[in-house]
């Protein structure tokens, strides 16, 4: 069978969307499977419906896999980009070959490549994904190293090249899920420029010639079907090494000028993106909404008797609980329009229900201390503080995951061992969480509750402040062991 290539397409007369040739207007630090499922095909659409007409060239941010690279430039940049989900409460399949990439550069192998690119004057967008860690200042960087090891530095070294050669700055869109991301990393080039003694005039330059947006961005990609690749080529007719697979809800939201757009003709393709002046309430709802609702459910989900997350879309006890914690306790602790955050939280049902995933609740249950901590720790202490009293479901959800914990009875190298009927299962967190939870294994309700809502470590005093909690979360966990997980998850709901 043949390699996907624009040849092939060519000779099989393929009538989909294609562009070969087009100038390369935007670097992409990141050739990873959730660029490619959504800055990339949001570029591919642009270019059919609102003439951009122009190519990503992408950059491993850490060159340690140059196989992806090659297998990249191997297809032209060609891949088969799959999307489904559920839109309307329908099953959706879609299929879309994306022509937006260029080419890949592997900055370990040839950094003067990345350097060269400098030089283009079309080149107008810097986005990357190169996870929350990538956005860090690392010190033990130096101005001549080739490459630098973070990402930030490549990236100072990148401007430097371009205002050395008296060209315009960019408009620069990080990716990456870590909080005011945009801001953070114009903080990181600051920092290179003091420690490389770039000068003010460079200094000047960045900070008035380029364009760093916090952004938000918002779609589960789940990467290389490597289950079903064969029978994907078979259907397709052809050998993609790099197809790529998600859901079909997507939505980006950048803080910056409207003049974005201008450029950037994201509207105009009718794409899920917005441009506002402020994207920290976006951010909120989306960690709160759809984060915190994964949090605040799967724990005692699991410990119920699911597994995946459509299963308990399709138990109307579970559903129906994760909407009274959306509903009434997460969305009165938000600021932006309630009809606005109903449609959100509405297609976050949809998305959970997918047929296409299966979301092991498990896999969500991975470090659940710090993840409740920064999902819903915040919306019940804002419940709390407008609204002067416990909200019902979150409480429970905190009496769950002390349950999910507190079931443990083995200790295992990097996980504790806990049971479920006749079952066990893997509790996985940092290892002091482990430990204490290890330690606490034999308290009962009440004295496993006071341990858990007064260890500073977990939650900086902010729970041991609530009137009430500590009761209510006692009351709620001797509950789940005398009637059940899901007897008392259903009592919740009245």
């Amino acid at each position: 069978m043949e390699k996907l290539r624009y040849k092939l397409l060519a000779d099989r007369g393929y009538e989909g969307y294609l562009l070969q040739d087009a100038p390369e207007r935007v670097l992409q630090f990141g050739e990873g499977n959730f660029l490619r499922a959504f800055v990339d095909a949001f570029i591919d659409e642009m270019n059919e419906k609102a003439g951009f007409n122009g190519k990503a060239v992408l950059v491993q941010p850490r060159g340690n896999h140059p196989g992806s690279a090659q297998r990249i430039n191997d297809q032209q940049g060609l891949y088969t980009l799959i999307l489904r989900g559920r839109e309307n409460g329908q099953p959706v399949y879609r299929r879309r070959v994306i022509s937006s990439v260029s080419r890949c550069l592997s900055p370990i192998g040839d950094y003067q490549a990345l350097m060269d690119c400098a030089k283009n004057p079309d080149l107008r967008f810097i986005v990357s994904n190169t996870t929350e860690a990538g956005i860090v200042f690392d010190p033990a960087c130096k101005a001549d190293d080739t490459p630098p090891a973070s990402f930030p530095g490549k990236l100072t070294q990148f401007l430097y090249e371009r205002y050395k050669l008296g060209l315009p700055g960019f408009i620069l869109l990080p990716c990456e899920l870590s909080d005011h991301n945009g801001s953070e990393l114009k903080k990181c080039v600051g920092q290179y420029i003091d420690l490389w003694g770039l000068g003010e005039n460079f200094r000047a330059w960045v900070m008035d010639e380029n364009v760093f947006c916090s952004t938000v961005v918002d779609r589960i990609v789940t990467g290389y079907p490597r289950a079903e690749a064969a029978a994907l080529w078979e259907e397709m007719g052809y050998e993609d090494d790099i197809i790529d697979t998600g859901e079909v809800f997507g939505s980006w939201v950048i803080e910056g000028p409207r003049s974005i757009l201008d450029e950037l003709p994201l509207a105009k393709a009718g794409l899920p993106v917005i441009v506002v002046d402020d994207h920290v309430p976006y951010k909120q709802r989306k960690v709160r909404i759809l984060n915190g609702a994964h949090t605040s459910m799967v724990l005692g989900a699991y410990l119920a008797g699911q597994n995946i997350v459509r299963g308990c879309m399709e138990d109307p006890v579970i559903h129906g609980f994760m909407n009274k914690t959306i509903y009434d306790e997460i969305i009165p602790t938000l600021d932006l329009p309630r009809a606005d955050l109903e449609d959100f939280a509405a297609a976050v049902s949809q998305r959970f229900n997918n047929p296409y995933i299966d979301h092991a609740l498990l896999d969500i249950s991975l470090n659940s201390t710090a993840k409740w901590k920064a999902r819903v720790m915040p919306s019940l202490l804002e419940y709390v503080k407008r609204l002067g009293e416990l909200p019902r479901c979150i409480t429970f959800s905190f009496a769950a995951y002390i349950a999910f914990y507190h079931n443990a009875r083995g200790r295992g190298e990097n996980c504790l061992t806990g049971l479920r009927g006749s079952d066990t299962y893997a509790v996985r967190d940092d290892p002091w969480v482990l430990d204490f939870y290890y330690d606490h294994r034999d308290d009962d309700a009440k004295s496993i509750a006071h341990a858990v809502v007064h260890n500073e470590r977990m939650w900086d005093g902010a729970l041991a402040a609530i009137p009430g909690f500590e009761q209510a979360v006692a009351d709620a966990l001797a509950r789940i062991e005398a009637v059940g997980p899901y007897k008392a998850m259903e009592e919740e709901l009245g």
